[in-house]
């Protein structure tokens, strides 16, 4: 009924697409799930990852499901790939619910594709090999220290000093083997992630990120024959999710760090509550 719908509408961000037994499914498990699944693929016929992997070249030869595979052409180093997308996808989901955060990974997949492909086009240059969760997943791990910057990482460093060296990392190794196409793709598809990420709810901070952040907004109530309690309840849910919003919408602006303590508590209790109803 219309209660039902109401409900499912004002779930709060981190509820699951779906439960098997106790395990709650969101699109972070879902994506790690997946990463494992390929991993076992992988065990069993290794060569698969040739035949999954990513380049435009072969995408011009009539090899077009590269362009859907490429994510999938994993080996066993996956596993901690996969739990890393978890652990940090979890978190960003829990900012921008599980649908925004299911189109930010399929926006991932597309700005690394679009940004190979690019760059292949250049004379001199050629497109990254695309094969794995690992540029996806690191994707995911340098929005996420883009969001909390200065949470402590490993021996208490800020999350910012790790996202840096990281970046770092990345783009000397590519320097040193000369390889500027890969350079220039990893560039060119962290920016259009970065925008993505932006209009999804997440990097509302930095203004100098093109378009504008996604604000959430509560629906209006649907009207229906119902007795006066269950009105209440509906009302009491409505106004608990309009506080959970504007907590939710400082988060995204400022980071959670510009929460003050009352706040936290206030988010935890409002997110329980809208659980239970």
């Amino acid at each position: 009924g219309n209660l039902d719908a109401v409900n499912r509408h004002f779930a709060s961000p981190e509820d699951p697409w779906f439960r098997i037994g106790s395990i709650d499914v969101s699109t972070s498990v879902l994506v790690a799930v997946i990463g494992l699944l390929s991993g076992i693929m992988w065990v069993a016929s290794p060569e698969i990852i040739y035949g999954l992997a990513y380049w435009p070249g072969a995408v011009v030869d009539g090899e077009v499901w590269r362009i859907l595979t490429w994510p999938l052409a994993n080996s066993i180093s996956v596993v901690f790939t996969s739990l890393m997308l978890w652990y940090f996808g979890t978190e960003l989901e829990r900012l921008v619910g599980r649908s925004r955060m299911l189109w930010l990974l399929v926006g991932a997949w597309a700005g690394l594709t679009i940004a190979s492909t690019l760059v292949s086009l250049i004379p001199g240059l050629s497109g990254t090999v695309l094969a794995g969760l690992g540029l996806i997943q690191l994707a995911v791990l340098l929005l996420w220290i883009a969001e909390y910057p200065n949470r402590p990482f490993f021996f208490g460093i800020p999350a910012w000093v790790f996202g840096m060296a990281i970046v770092a990392v990345q783009a000397l190794s590519m320097i040193a083997y000369r390889d500027f196409g890969s350079l220039l793709s990893l560039v060119f598809s962290l920016l259009l992630v970065a925008v993505m990420a932006r209009r999804f709810g997440l990097l509302g901070a930095y203004d100098w990120i093109p378009g504008r952040p996604a604000t959430r907004r509560p629906a209006a109530a649907r009207t229906r024959h119902v007795p006066r309690s269950e009105v209440r309840q509906e009302m009491r849910r409505l106004s608990d999710r309009e506080q959970l919003d504007a907590l939710l919408d400082q988060i995204n602006a400022n980071g959670i760090q510009s929460l003050t303590e009352a706040q936290r508590k206030e988010l935890l209790k409002l997110r329980e509550r809208l659980r239970r109803n």
